[in-house]
């Protein structure tokens, strides 16, 4: 068993509360992305994980074990930080060998499988040079190896990628996600890159703050944000968000009333919900004086190459809408903003989801 336990961590500098009572439960052979700002505590419950830290209060476990005050020799964990952390006098074998060389394993034996998760990582031809020699994507690869190589109960992973520029990273994201799957082993990978997490994990946790604020699959995180954070973290360009207040057949947004199902205005009301969540790929536009649509005016136009970004101004904020193409619009330009309102997250005052949007069944997805 290798799952991973949070069980109320809280983590304390002086005065500074980095982690408020962290509950996670990683089940084993998953990889969890940990997801957040800067100082949400991500890198910090990474490094109680790893023994590299104490917890102020709670435990950690790693399967059946409570690791909390074993040190990090003894968790039967690999990490892989983001600085790679190779020691520049040794060779690329001997740098992934060392933890082995460390345990006292027999030269054959190392020699064995130190080949073995070069093969896997496809740099068996890197053996003999020293780091120095090595390009940033190879150095990742040498420091993967070296945390693979004594099949650790978990791996975990700080941010591996940010020091890579943009083309390398799309690689190595699909290299370390086929790695994980070939080796069902239980990983924990932190970022602040919200496309690392979606693309490469089977859950993740969005932090903030010192606090969890959703753990899903990142469909979930996506489509059903747990509160207004999430929503508008998550997602490139962020979900819109508009003020809304509640009308007779439905809500008033942007100067229109946008009609609601019985049902779900039935929840609005009761939930007291202040505010409208759109995503980008779900508004469109529309001729002026379309029914139903949102009036506004064209605030900024991004062509993207495969799409085009359209920032709209409208009564009540901005909203961004993901055009075709071979949009044409310019700045200034008055024009209306569709979209379905089963689509819509709608958020109480506290800033949590009290509506969700529906699915295609028309049933709460």
């Amino acid at each position: 068993m290798s799952s991973v336990l949070y069980r109320k961590v809280v983590k304390n500098f002086g005065a500074l509360n980095v982690l408020r009572s962290l509950d996670l439960a990683v089940p084993d052979h998953k990889f969890l992305a940990l997801l957040g700002p800067s100082g949400c505590g991500k890198t910090t419950a990474l490094r109680i994980l790893a023994g590299l830290d104490m917890p102020t209060s709670g435990k950690v476990f790693i399967g059946e074990r409570d690791v909390t005050r074993l040190q990090p020799r003894d968790r039967d964990i690999a990490m892989v930080f983001q600085s790679y952390a190779l020691y520049p006098q040794m060779t690329v074998a001997e740098n992934i060998g060392y933890p082995l060389w460390i345990r006292g394993t027999p030269d054959t034996a190392r020699k064995a499988k130190i080949g073995e998760v070069a093969a896997i990582l496809e740099i068996g031809h890197l053996l003999d040079r020293r780091p120095r020699q090595l390009s940033g994507g190879q150095r990742q690869r040498v420091a993967l190896a070296r945390a693979i190589v004594r099949d650790p109960a978990a791996f975990l992973m700080d941010e591996p990628l940010s020091n890579l520029d943009a083309r390398l990273r799309l690689t190595m994201r699909g290299e370390i996600k086929r790695l994980c799957q070939r080796l069902s082993a239980t990983t924990i990978y932190v970022t602040h890159d919200q496309v690392e997490a979606l693309t490469m994990a089977d859950l993740v946790g969005v932090m903030h703050g010192g606090d969890l604020q959703q753990m899903a699959p990142p469909i979930d995180i996506y489509d059903r944000p747990a509160n207004r954070f999430v929503a508008t973290f998550v997602g490139n360009p962020p979900m819109n968000i508009l003020p809304v207040t509640l009308a007779e057949q439905g809500v008033m947004a942007g100067g229109r009333i946008v009609p609601l199902a019985r049902a779900r205005l039935t929840a609005c009301r009761l939930a007291e919900i202040v505010e409208i969540g759109l995503r980008p790929e779900d508004c469109s536009i529309a001729q002026p004086g379309a029914p139903g649509a949102l009036p506004g005016e064209i605030y900024v136009v991004e062509p993207m190459g495969n799409e085009t970004l359209v920032n709209v101004r409208l009564d009540g904020g901005n909203v961004s809408v993901r055009a075709g193409r071979d949009f044409r619009g310019s700045v200034g330009e008055n024009i209306s903003v569709a979209f379905d309102a089963a689509n819509a997250c709608l958020f109480n005052s506290a800033g949590l989801t009290a509506v969700q949007r529906v699915n295609s069944n028309g049933r709460e997805k």
